[in-house]
């Protein structure tokens, strides 16, 4: 049975997980489905100071996050439409672990499940990742004011979480496919030979899971 492709693209800030989404919505013709961040108001003060502002940040972000799922449920998924997005939900787990206290995180953890029972879950993931250089770099690149504030310390442990809990997903969930690419040997937005390299091995995976448009 033909299965509806739902791909998501993750991985630390700065990778370039937009930018990969966008091309490749544009290459199949698949719905595109962006996170919200800089409509995130508490955003500028997390970076600030995170310990303050952190539970707040947060749960915003998954309210959110669980709001776009359920569109991708009614609007996409349950009309045979394929979709792609620059975000997999199960980053908040990443980023609240990181953040939050070990009580505040519990609390998150119990309305996270939830929230995200019975919603739709992606068959593809595509991680980015990238050295703290590299990342430090794209982010000044793109000037977003909410990101000036980051401090490279946080962001090299973020990228750490991620690689973890990336390889703890591929252990727990061995029917959706997880292809890795390095973003310090990949720049798919200057050069559409790398593009090109993603999505061929994209399509080749489409086609082992029979979800191939």
């Amino acid at each position: 049975m033909r299965r509806t492709p739902f791909i998501t693209v993750e991985g630390p800030i700065g990778v370039g997980k937009t930018s990969l989404a966008k091309a490749i919505s544009e290459h199949y013709s698949f719905a595109l489905l962006k996170e919200i961040v800089d409509e995130n108001p508490f955003l500028g003060k997390f970076y600030e100071n995170i310990e303050e502002w952190s539970f707040q940040t947060e749960m915003f972000f998954l309210c959110n996050r669980y709001k776009q799922l359920g569109d991708i449920k009614e609007q996409y998924i349950s009309r045979q439409q394929a979709v792609v997005a620059d975000y997999h939900i199960f980053k908040n787990l990443i980023f609240a672990k990181r953040t939050l206290g070990e009580e505040e995180y519990q609390k998150y953890r119990s309305i996270y499940d939830i929230l995200t029972e019975g919603m739709p879950r992606p068959n593809v993931i595509i991680y980015l990742h990238a050295s703290l250089d590299t990342l430090l770099s794209r982010i000044k690149k793109r000037g977003r004011e909410v990101e000036k504030n980051i401090s490279p310390l946080y962001l090299k442990q973020l990228s750490l979480d991620y690689e973890q809990s990336v390889t703890q997903f591929e252990s727990d969930h061995p029917n959706v496919e997880v292809l890795r690419f390095n973003g310090d040997h990949l720049d798919f937005v200057r050069h559409p030979e790398d593009l090109h390299t993603i999505i061929s091995e994209l399509s080749g995976r489409l086609s082992k899971r029979s979800m191939q448009p």
